[in-house]
């Protein structure tokens, strides 16, 4: 064969090839699910829409049918980083998808216009699959700005949001290029992710005061009118306001095509209920009425949407009017009781409960009926309690459910542990665990030495860290070997390793720990002795009901914040306390007062400072993620949260000071070289104490280490589904997206 018609016969080879490889991927691609729309004789796509109180989705077979949404709120942060940072990657989202379809939601709500990486995962996520997971898009308010100027129609807000509403209808739709901003997101969208959108979710939560004054100043704003949502003639300023927004947001749309349901942030706060056992004004001050808003010429549709707590506000657990359906034990669901008292005033028009939920953390800030409070729960009760509120909105006739959150957001924040995290804008770079906000998740964001050290009471998995990484004291102790130290952005890890196995019931376990100049001598606990520093914690170790942190009386933060200092708002009796170290407690309630409140609350706290004793293993009978602490034989094992040991900000060695507050009320730091660690061993029986000093009767705490460690700016974490992961998937599993008529 000649060179010429060896190379013709090579093309024409491969040119076959190429034709029926042409011809397979053709033939796959045709084969695959195609998502099957509605389109209107005038040619606008649609996959969902509201029928009266129904929220409906065009089906495969082509027909429409009623929806029930479940779905989680997906943040757009990791630890280390605050919202405007958007570190997420597309292998980031796409593990997430795969987890959230394996939950059995079929919607992420996302609250603002994530970076491009998240819609062209979406999208290549969703490629082939026959049920597609959805996504409600979710337009960031100027909220900082309305609550500064406490006006909706002050100079330049309606722009900005208008702005942020044209950023978001073009980068769902594949057609923006953002230029680079300073804390929000931005770069070239080209991927077009409309058909999978399920809803447009207009707003934030609104400022009850701003409302108000809006509706005061502008009482007589003209009735908007709009292309496709128009205010009805019982509408507000803020409604019409509103209204105005919705129309831009739907117009904008139907440029690309499509019409898809809308509608706008709401809460409790400013519903459309009276609520007559609230005790504070604002909370019940004005109402957003969804009603006062109609669609025009839009068949997409329009529902309203609520975010509802069972803890918040106060009204949950203190207003009587909600006190009238109880669950199985016996008590009162004021949750169901107020989801069915809002569902009723909506007959004609969907409700979605688009956040509720509580979180997996030690701390707690908020008191619900029957439990339910924000916080104080571990990954068990708080499935539990999801799971509740879930079947609770689906029972209630509402159409949607997504719960808050996904995954833990470390630099979130909450009002009885702000004053204690100093410097604030450093919030991002360690987990506190008082601090309830951050640990919503189903996806727990564990702290860097979660996956190496199981809490089990055993100290074999502490010789897999590094050598850098532990501390060993070996001092003379009668009782004790030795006591390591590590830690991470969590936790300081203890462990000792003693001369006998440990009895609690024979033996109680002290550690006291020294930061600052100052603090208090522990006389009862260590009687007979003298430290040469006082001590500003003390961690006690036996029995199941005496396992704490105590905090030293002058150190106590919330006697300083509540006290005569501060807000003298703490009860008498824990003023005249004369013990030297009080409980660990953080506020939940402030004391509420006639005028300036409808009806009077006392101050309450709650103690936080036990240390649960369990295990961090999963699957074991004691298995508990808010374990502190385990003895196996004569080893013992713990973990303190930093803010438990008077740390502002571990990751700066910042801890609080004594210093009178600034201004009242404000907390400073000061910066230390770390923390000294004294444990002592008292017999119950003999009452002998066996500590660092030997025979004597005084201790030079200079003589003993100073555990110490290097600042950090970036974190260690680790991902991990929580039990209350699996509580969600078997809740979703029992209720049916799509309703069989």
């Amino acid at each position: 064969m000649s060179r010429q018609r060896r190379r013709r016969w090579l093309l024409t080879v491969l040119t076959g090839a190429v034709v029926v490889t042409g011809g397979i991927f053709a033939g796959w691609h045709y084969m695959q699910p195609k998502l099957v729309t509605y389109t209107a004789e005038n040619g606008t796509e649609m996959k969902f829409k509201t029928d009266g109180d129904r929220f409906m989705e065009y089906g495969p077979d082509g027909t429409w049918r009623e929806m029930f949404v479940k779905g989680v709120n997906l943040g757009a942060t990791s630890p280390g980083h605050y919202p405007g940072e958007f570190p997420l990657t597309k292998e980031d989202y796409l593990r997430w998808f795969q987890q959230i379809e394996d939950l059995g939601a079929n919607v992420i709500r996302v609250y603002t216009v994530h970076e491009p990486i998240f819609y062209s995962a979406l999208v290549e996520y969703n490629r082939g699959r026959e049920q597609p997971l959805y996504f409600i898009q979710g337009i960031w308010s100027p909220e900082e700005e309305l609550i500064e100027k406490q006006d909706a129609y002050a100079a330049h807000i309606e722009q900005t949001f208008k702005q942020e509403i044209e950023k978001a209808v073009s980068a769902v739709y594949g057609d923006a290029d953002i230029p680079a901003k300073q804390g929000e997101s931005s770069g070239k969208y080209k991927t077009n992710a409309g058909k999978y959108l399920m809803a447009w979710h207009v707003g934030t939560e609104w400022d009850p005061a701003m409302v108000d004054n809006t509706n005061a100043k502008h009482a007589d704003v003209p009735q908007y009118k709009g292309v496709h949502f128009s205010a009805s003639p019982e509408a507000s300023p803020f409604e019409n306001w509103l209204a105005e927004l919705l129309d831009h947001t739907a117009v904008l749309e139907k440029k690309y095509g499509w019409e898809h349901p809308m509608t706008f942030t709401n809460w409790v706060t400013t519903d459309v209920l009276d609520h007559p056992g609230e005790p504070l004004y604002e909370e019940d001050l004005v109402s957003v009425d969804a009603r006062h808003i109609q669609p025009e010429a839009w068949d997409g549709g329009y529902f309203a949407a609520y975010h509802v707590y069972p803890y918040y506000p106060d009204l949950f657990h203190i207003d009587k009017t909600l006190q009238t359906i109880k669950d199985e034990n016996g008590e009162y669901n004021t949750y169901k009781s107020y989801l069915r008292k809002l569902k009723a005033e909506f007959s004609d028009m969907p409700v979605m409960i688009t956040e509720y939920g509580v979180p997996s953390s030690l701390g707690i800030s908020h008191l619900g009926m029957g439990g339910r409070n924000q916080g104080g729960h571990n990954e068990v009760e708080q499935g539990d309690i999801d799971a509740s509120l879930t079947q609770d909105i689906y029972d209630e006739g509402y159409s949607g459910a997504i719960v808050f959150m996904w995954q833990d957001e470390w630099f979130k924040k909450t009002w009885n542990t702000m004053p204690l995290e100093i410097p604030a804008d450093r919030r991002a770079y360690w987990l506190n665990v008082l601090t309830n906000e951050k640990m919503f998740g189903l996806l727990a964001m564990d702290p860097g030495k979660q996956e190496q050290l199981t809490i089990d009471g055993t100290l074999d998995d502490w010789d897999d860290l590094k050598d850098e990484e532990v501390t060993i004291w070996q001092g003379q102790v009668d009782g004790i070997q030795e006591m390591k130290m590590t830690h991470d952005e969590a936790y300081l890890y203890i462990g000792l390793t003693l001369d006998q196995p440990f009895d609690p019931d024979k033996t109680v376990l002290r550690i006291g720990t020294d930061t600052l100049a100052g603090g208090s001598q522990p006389d009862k606990l260590l009687p007979g002795r003298t430290l040469s520093d006082g001590l500003e914690t003390v961690i006690t170790l036996g029995q199941d009901e005496e396992s704490q942190v105590e905090i030293a009386k002058d150190y106590d933060f919330n006697q300083r914040l509540y006290g005569k200092e501060g807000y003298d708002m703490l009860p008498d009796q824990q003023l005249d306390s004369t013990d030297p170290f009080h409980p660990w407690n953080l506020a939940v309630s402030l004391r509420m007062t006639p005028p300036d409140t409808r009806s009077a609350h006392p101050f309450m706290n709650e103690k936080v400072g036990t240390l649960k004793r369990g295990t961090t293993a999963p699957g074991q009978s004691d298995t508990d993620s808010l374990t502190a602490w385990q003895y196996n034989g004569n080893q013992v094992e713990m973990r303190i949260p930093w803010m438990l040991l008077g740390f502002g900000d571990p990751s700066s060695l910042q801890a609080i000071d004594y210093g009178p507050l600034q201004n009242g009320r404000e907390f400073s730091t000061v910066a230390v070289e770390g923390v000294t660690l004294i444990p002592w061993l008292t017999d119950r029986a003999t009452k002998k104490v066996s500590w660092p000093g030997g025979e004597q009767t005084t201790l030079d705490l200079k003589t003993l280490p100073v555990y110490s460690w290097q600042p950090w700016e970036q974190v260690q974490y680790s991902e991990r589904l929580k039990l209350s992961y699996e509580k969600m998937k078997k809740s979703y599993e029992k209720i049916p997206s799509f309703q069989i008529e």
